[in-house]
């Protein structure tokens, strides 16, 4: 019995659509799941002496384990858990780095101004791109014209003088 080229065909393509690999540079939102990085690991849990000494619960408050748990991840981190207070104002050693960045001025609604000129430049840059046949990168089609290529740079700098560490070859040399 002979099967039809076309049938061939098909499971050919899906045998091989199996083999393709996501990267964690597809920018599209996977779902609504936790943030990862604001899971912390508590304190091992401890007996209190009186039960009935014990607070009332409140939820989505402070408990007795972990009192504050951002702080806590800042200093295990090695920095300065009082930084995260915002009226303790700037430190003394980042007084020059803010005064260096806002010499041109600073504008309080920085954050919402990029995200709403990234959202318009990436519904201009996607308008062909909504159908693909095969699993294409869309983090390097939308964001290629930005990209830094280090080998040239790392050649401008040593063609410059500036000292640089070294690097691997570019691939296919």
């Amino acid at each position: 019995m002979r099967i039809p080229l076309v049938i061939v065909g098909l499971i050919g393509a899906l045998a091989v659509s199996g083999c393709a690999q996501k990267t964690l540079r597809d920018i599209r939102s996977t779902g609504t799941g936790p943030d990862e990085f604001l899971i912390l690991p508590p304190k091992p849990l401890a007996a209190p002496t009186d039960y009935a000494a014990l607070p009332t619960p409140t939820p989505g408050g402070a408990n007795r384990t972990d009192a504050n748990p951002q702080g806590e991840a800042v200093a295990a981190l090695g920095g300065n858990p009082d930084a995260l207070v915002p009226s303790a104002g700037i430190p003394s050693g980042d007084a020059g780095l803010v005064t260096a960045s806002s010499r041109y001025g600073v504008s309080p609604d920085v954050r919402q101004a990029l995200a709403a000129e990234d959202a318009a430049f990436l519904k201009r840059r996607r308008r062909g791109g909504r159908i693909k046949i095969v699993p294409v990168d869309r983090y390097e089609q939308i964001y290629s014209k930005q990209t830094l290529d280090p080998f040239a740079a790392n050649e401008a700098f040593r063609r410059a003088g500036v000292a640089t560490p070294s690097a691997p070859p570019a691939s296919g040399e």
